[in-house]
């Protein structure tokens, strides 16, 4: 019966829920057996919310909402639902038992659509690496292969919903960390528009527009009535994505039209050559929509190889760890020193402690001209973006993350391996990683989609007829239920 869940989405375990063929409970319980099992071998599930979760899959006022009694779990960071362990892949907080001070409203937006949380996952400190793998709590490992990352910063919910665990991991992505680890294990990953869903009420914005909450998944449809749920303007947002013409549960399935697609394979910022396996990911993909009947050509927008972005990009993370540093001591009352932050996560603070305000607006004004050269493209005339999701195959553990006393050079290590990834983050565009293909020793590499701005509407369109002509839900990796 464990079986029998584990290989359906979170919509064909809500539909099991609405026909009476199975109880909450049966689903919580069947995926706490899966953690279990299985998160041993993955370090995956961090906090364990096993009674929290059968308590509220017997409530009688269990929320009969669309995902009602379908198990999820939550990253380690952003924030959550009031009192559940929130420490951020920090020593620091887990030596202190620091709890969410507030339910935010994306895990009021959860709770109402009837997900039960089942565990918090594990996310390296602060989100500030594309793998998972905090001094605090260990590395995650990938289920393709034990040995590689399962990327990050959402790599525990990354490698839940890969292992079959659940059908949905919860994820932040202020640099590409749920497409890095969606990409890396083989599963689906979207970024939302900037504003089409809400920090409230703790936050108005992160990073200052740069990150967006999401979710990984094991179909198109279940991002689409996801989507459906999170997205909206809450009392207090800055701003707020473009309202969509119908609900997107609507768009999976729906005809995309004939799409005019730039298919990109090189790197940006005129790098290094990209990673054989990555183009023939992308060159796949590009066969394939073209027998869809789209209009494919070798083209990308010109400002994404204009090498000062990723710069200014760097001076915004490094300012908003360093504001992180001092939220923590707010937070919990304590001052924080360099031992108490990893030396890779310190190094952000130290440099964001030099920039002046004048600095950051610069390079933030400079960003935000750079996102109308790069959105031009997309205005002058195509309607996606085709890339790899990143610039290699998943990297061993050790590689991106782990200890290091040259800790710049593992920050640019990471910046090699998601050249494509942060670009979208600034601009605020939408971005989904699809896993498309294969190495031939086995390891997920996702395929990169980007539309306009405010259009997750034809991603989910084109994604979804993508889905339907190369499907992916049968391939499992070696480590699964």
């Amino acid at each position: 019966m464990t079986d029998q869940f584990a290989y359906l989405d979170a919509t064909g375990q809500a539909d099991l829920i609405r026909k009476g063929d199975t109880s909450p409970l049966e689903l919580v319980d069947a995926a706490i057996a899966r953690i279990e099992n299985l998160n041993p071998q993955l370090n995956a599930v961090i906090h364990f919310l096993f009674d929290k979760a059968r308590t509220q899959a017997q409530a009688a006022d269990l929320p009969d909402g669309p995902f009602r009694g379908v198990p999820i779990v939550m990253k380690d960071l952003l924030g959550g639902p009031a009192g559940e362990p929130l420490h951020h892949g920090m020593q620091f907080l887990k030596r202190l038992n620091f709890t969410s001070p507030q339910d935010t409203y994306l895990s009021v937006k959860f709770r109402e659509a009837g997900f039960i949380s089942v565990g918090r996952t594990n996310t390296p400190e602060w989100g500030l690496m594309g793998t998972t793998e905090p001094a605090a709590y260990g590395p995650t490992h990938n289920p393709w292969n034990l040995d590689h990352s399962p990327g990050g910063s959402s790599g525990g919910s990354s490698a839940s919903v890969a292992a079959r665990i659940v059908a949905v991991g919860h994820g932040g992505d202020g640099g590409g960390s749920l497409r890095i680890p969606a990409s890396m294990c083989g599963i689906v990953g979207l970024k939302p528009s900037r504003g089409r869903t809400s920090f409230g009420p703790g936050m108005g914005e992160c990073w200052h527009g740069l990150a967006n909450e999401g979710v990984m998944t094991l179909s198109v449809r279940d991002i689409a009535g996801i989507l459906d749920i999170m997205r909206g303007l809450m009392p207090g947002d800055p701003y707020s994505a473009p309202t969509p013409e119908r609900p997107y549960t609507e768009e999976a399935g729906r005809d995309p039209g004939t799409l005019r697609i730039g298919l990109m394979l090189q790197k940006p910022r005129n790098d290094a050559p990209l990673h054989s396996e990555c183009k023939i990911a992308v060159e796949s993909a590009g066969k394939l929509l073209e027998s869809l009947g789209h209009t494919v050509e070798i083209a990308h927008p010109e400002a994404y190889d204009e090498a000062e972005w990723i710069q200014h990009f760097c001076h915004v993370i490094n300012a908003h760890s360093a504001l992180t540093a001092d939220d923590v001591e707010a937070g919990t009352g304590q001052r924080i020193g360099e031992g108490d932050i990893e030396p890779y996560a310190w190094r952000f603070v130290e440099e964001g402690r030099k920039i002046s305000a004048t600095s950051y607006l610069s390079s933030m004004n400079w960003l935000h001209a750079w996102s109308r050269r790069m959105a031009s493209w997309w205005a002058d005339g195509f309607d996606l973006l085709v890339t790899p999701t990143l610039g290699e195959p998943p990297p061993r553990l050790g590689d991106m993350g782990g200890p290091t006393n040259d800790t710049l050079a593992k920050w640019e290590r990471n910046l090699d391996v998601i050249p494509f990834t942060p670009a979208n983050n600034i601009t605020g565009q939408p971005a989904l990683s699809l896993p498309l293909h294969w190495t031939p020793d086995g390891l997920p590499v996702g395929v990169h989609f980007v539309p306009a701005y405010g259009q997750e509407d034809l991603l989910l369109r084109i994604a979804s007829q993508v889905e339907q002509a190369q499907p992916w839900v049968d391939k499992r990796p070696p480590v699964c239920a």
